[in-house]
């Protein structure tokens, strides 16, 4: 298993050992004693698929205390532009945004720590897994809208289709303002 810091502070990629032949591969998704034998979290809780058409970001959503999470993603079908961004008030890396391509064919995944907002991007139509630290718990959901002009994400998409809620998500600094006080 091969663990690759990335700039934000606690993110990292993941790329597992792949066993390929003739009929096909196999690779570990999860392994918790390697995982904790590499310091990374092994209590996860709860598992989530979405599907996504070609040309769909969903996003940027988080859980907020007690019920933040820790998420383990990775795509199984397709590839996204995964985004992430530092919404933890005092980390030296606040408001700093990452991208990531994730592709089933590439076999990377991300473990995002607890105070980050996570969206992607179809760039291809996908599945998406997530391994989450804590169930999905709607009174503790909050977000940042997609289309941030000052995270100025480069989602690599012209027109994405966007749910409505996500369209009506706050800014960063309307984030900012309601939870860092």
């Amino acid at each position: 298993m091969e663990i690759i810091k990335t700039p934000l502070e606690g993110l990292v990629e993941i790329k597992g050992p792949v066993f390929k032949d003739g009929r096909g591969y196999f690779f570990e998704n999860y392994n918790k004693q390697r995982f904790e034998k590499a310091g990374l979290p092994t209590n996860f809780i709860q598992d989530n698929f979405s599907r996504s058409q070609a040309g769909i970001v969903r996003g940027m959503h988080l859980q907020l205390p007690p019920h933040d999470q820790k998420k383990y993603v990775r795509v199984l079908m397709g590839r996204v532009l995964d985004v992430v961004v530092d919404v933890r008030p005092g980390s030296p890396t606040y408001g700093g945004v990452h991208q990531v391509v994730l592709d089933a064919d590439e076999f990377n995944a991300l473990l995002i720590p607890e105070g980050f907002a996570h969206g992607f991007a179809a760039l291809k139509e996908s599945i998406f897994h997530y391994k989450c630290t804590d169930v999905y718990h709607p009174e503790s959901e909050a977000g940042i809208r997609w289309d941030d002009p000052d995270l100025a994400i480069d989602w690599r998409l012209k027109d994405p289709l966007i749910s409505e809620k996500d369209k009506n998500l706050p800014t960063f600094k309307e984030f900012t303002a309601k939870y860092s006080s």
